[in-house]
């Protein structure tokens, strides 16, 4: 398939300008539609790129071969569904869907129908996260940070799905394993759903991950620290930079230190820490992530090749949320005055 493909976005709020303006700039696919509820944001995005403006998805023209859901999570489902039995190819932006069940339905729907689904977790496609899987690490303790200021954005959803998702995909992809134990506490302090939140999860292979998500910090972090018995990683998503800390080959502390007569380790102080340990920069190359995740979803697209974060690993995401989401519930903190 060479032809030039022409792809919709559904959702003209912050993401689905985004969206646009990425489609808007690659070659290769021309961005037909901006559908929006309201006619009047619809409008506003499609006169920037001079395509159509529509109120529903399911007026898109049938040569439309792929479209962006960027609309609130609540509608992920009740959007995408049609596109999907219609077999166009579907960039759902992240989390897939507002819980397991709903995120379900839409891979059970994908699979009927032989439909293409991408979830848009984005930070696949940072550039420090492609250096660091380029590493092949093992992990056997992960650590994550991930804060910023409320925006007002997703209060629909809860900190858990709203931002310790993108650090969840990343987990499970790294881990590459589905069995574990969760416990987790939260807190909701601006509405409904939790605003700040912290969760451990130990795999079945014993493998920990402590998570830590905050949508009310006064600064904005995104960070990771990976410990593996090769080696120790830690990276800056924000900053795109990261260090990696090697064990050189061959190197037991304990023969080196019988070598040379030490009594104790404690004499090893004097020891040249950089013959032990090879630390170097995380070679990270320049990259937009979305435009990235976009150019991967069009590929596939043309390909048929499956998308770079499937349905499935929506789901996994997905359950996992629902999961620490749940924890958070069985251990709600009284706080005085309640």
């Amino acid at each position: 398939m060479s032809e030039v493909l022409k792809v919709a976005v559904i959702g003209a709020g912050k993401m689905g300008a985004h969206h646009a303006r990425t489609y808007a700039g690659l070659s290769g696919c021309r961005l037909a539609a901006v559908v929006d509820s309201d006619r009047g944001r619809a409008e506003a995005l499609a006169s920037q790129f001079g395509c159509t403006a529509l109120t529903d998805a399911r007026e898109l023209p049938r040569d439309v071969v792929a479209a962006s859901v960027a609309v609130p999570t609540a509608f992920h489902e009740t959007v995408a569904t049609p596109l999907i039995e219609r077999r166009v190819a579907v960039l759902i932006e992240k989390p897939l869907a507002s819980g397991a069940a709903s995120a379900r339905r839409i891979v059970e729907t994908a699979r009927r129908c032989g439909a293409l689904v991408q979830v848009g977790h984005s930070e696949r496609f940072n550039p420090v996260v492609q250096a660091m899987l380029r590493m092949s690490l093992r992990p056997r303790f992960i650590e994550t940070h991930r804060i910023s200021p409320f925006t007002f954005r997703s209060a629909d959803i809860s900190v858990v799905a709203d931002m310790m998702i993108h650090d969840i995909d990343i987990i499970l992809h790294l881990v590459g394993q589905r069995e574990y134990k969760v416990h987790a506490v939260g807190v909701a302090l601006l509405g409904p759903h939790a605003d700040v939140a912290n969760a451990r999860i130990r795999f079945a292979d014993g493998t920990v991950v402590n998570m830590t998500a905050s949508r009310l910090a006064l600064k904005t972090e995104r960070k990771i620290r990976i410990f593996a018995p090769t080696g120790y990683v830690a990276m800056d998503y924000q900053k795109r930079t990261g260090i990696a800390i090697r064990i050189r080959d061959h190197i037991d502390v304990i023969k080196l230190a019988r070598e040379r007569n030490f009594d104790d380790l404690s004499q090893m102080q004097g020891v040249d820490y950089s013959a032990l340990v090879k630390v170097e920069p995380l070679a990270v190359e320049e990259g937009d992530p979305l435009r990235s995740e976009i150019e991967a979803f069009l590929a596939s697209v043309r390909t048929g090749a499956a998308p770079a974060v499937t349905a499935e690993d929506g789901l996994a995401a997905v359950e996992m949320a629902d999961r620490i989401t749940e924890a958070i519930r069985d251990e709600r903190w009284e706080l005085d005055g309640a």
